[in-house]
């Protein structure tokens, strides 16, 4: 037989009153945007994040993320050199931005890379394209199975560089879990994107800064990665980490706190720097981000039948932050719903309910399975009996 139990643990103190409303996000110059904070996985906020658009060059997210993983697989290497072809060399006539490598030359993978993320080269995209995938459209489809694998079903690539082309296209959410997944998936590359100057051999000194001028007006900005065509306006991928404050063992936890916005179809290259900062400001200000769970802590301790423990301690399998607007935190409250009776063997880990974090008047915060934290063997035979007949009697 199974039965849910609903227990209500406060966080802090019981509140009476609902939960505040959302605070409201500031007006933003852009088409669409939207604001993810990275340490709790949410959406502060956000406009027509899902519209198609051009993704000009932050179409060269997605690029890097596949080069990166060509690195981790072993196909190149950062110090392997790599030809640079006439296709590559020919990206010079597009009007786009330039590396400026030439047939003659053999620029490494790691130049290559900050050619692309720094300078925004399109011609070094192209050679770490040829690079890894043998041919640009052959890396194209290698890009495309990528972003099936994330689940964007909105982005649609049909060249490496993100000059305007019919079909290629993504969104500002998509965009985001690109970006996202790069900060997570390879932290041994993120700090490319912060690099300020950058120039090649032989290439003009005017191409060596970076286009996010937030790198130098903001020094809790790390990242990432700008965009401009006619159709794509200006854009920006701007990840910012700052400290916050440690409240107390049910409050916020003190560490590093990371934002992440992108904003589309901005006006101007100080619009889209303007705008992104005025997201990441808001978001730092208007949220305190609390530790829901600590990590490995017992949430419950309850009964287990037919075991060599009577016991056994549940609770959410990693440590669980959430973002709340300001001084909300102290109104959170858990609710545990978990399976009765629990009977052994329970292995570590084994999931037996849900963990649900919500809001005075009910709006969920935050779900995570309930997990087993030790686990419990099964008793021995006599063990086993007796407490078979209690259940019958139960």
């Amino acid at each position: 037989m199974k039965r849910t139990f609903a227990l209500l643990l406060a966080l802090c103190f019981a509140a009476a009153s609902a939960f505040a409303q959302m605070p409201a996000p500031p007006e933003v110059a852009a088409k669409s945007y939207i604001l993810l904070d990275l340490t709790t996985g949410q959406t502060l906020a956000e406009r027509e994040a899902d519209a198609p658009a051009d993704p000009a060059s932050l179409t060269k997210l997605m690029t890097a993320y596949v080069v990166f993983a060509a690195i981790r697989e072993h196909k190149l290497t950062l110090e392997q050199t790599l030809p640079v072809s006439t296709r590559a060399w020919e990206e010079r006539k597009g009007g786009g931005s330039l590396m400026f490598v030439e047939p003659r030359m053999t620029p490494k993978v790691s130049d290559l890379l900050r050619g692309m993320i720094v300078n925004s080269g399109n011609d070094a995209s192209v050679v770490l394209a040829e690079g890894v995938a043998g041919t640009v459209d052959q890396f194209v489809g290698m890009m495309n199975r990528q972003a099936q694998a994330f689940g964007l079903k909105n982005t649609s690539f049909k060249n490496v560089t993100g000059l305007t082309e019919p079909g290629h296209q993504s969104t500002a959410r998509d965009l985001a879990v690109t970006a996202a997944r790069i900060i997570s998936d390879f932290p041994e590359f993120y700090p490319i994107y912060s690099t300020r100057k950058y120039r090649y051999e032989g290439s003009p000194a005017s191409n060596e800064n970076n286009r996010n001028v937030l790198l130098l007006r903001d020094p809790s900005v790390d990242g990432m990665k700008t965009g401009y065509t006619s159709a794509a306006g200006y854009c920006l991928v701007a990840s910012a980490q700052r400290d916050f404050p440690n409240l107390g063992a049910n409050g916020s936890a003190g560490g590093k706190r990371r934002l992440l916005s992108v904003v589309l179809n901005a006006a101007s290259m100080d619009a889209r720097a303007n705008e992104s900062q005025k997201l990441l400001n808001w978001g730092f200000q208007a949220f305190d981000t609390v530790r829901l769970f600590e990590a490995q802590r017992a949430l419950a301790t309850v009964p287990v039948w037919k075991g060599k423990a009577n016991e056994a301690k549940l609770g959410a399998a990693g440590a669980v932050f959430a973002s709340v607007p300001k001084g909300e935190g102290a109104k959170l409250q858990t609710k545990i719903e978990r399976t009765d009776p629990l009977v052994a063997p329970l292995a570590k880990g084994q999931k037996v309910g849900m963990v649900r974090v919500t809001t005075a008047g009910g709006a969920k915060v935050a779900e995570r399975p309930l997990v087993v934290l030790e686990g419990v063997e099964e008793a021995g035979i006599l063990g086993r009996a007796w407490d078979a007949l209690r259940l019958w009697i139960k």
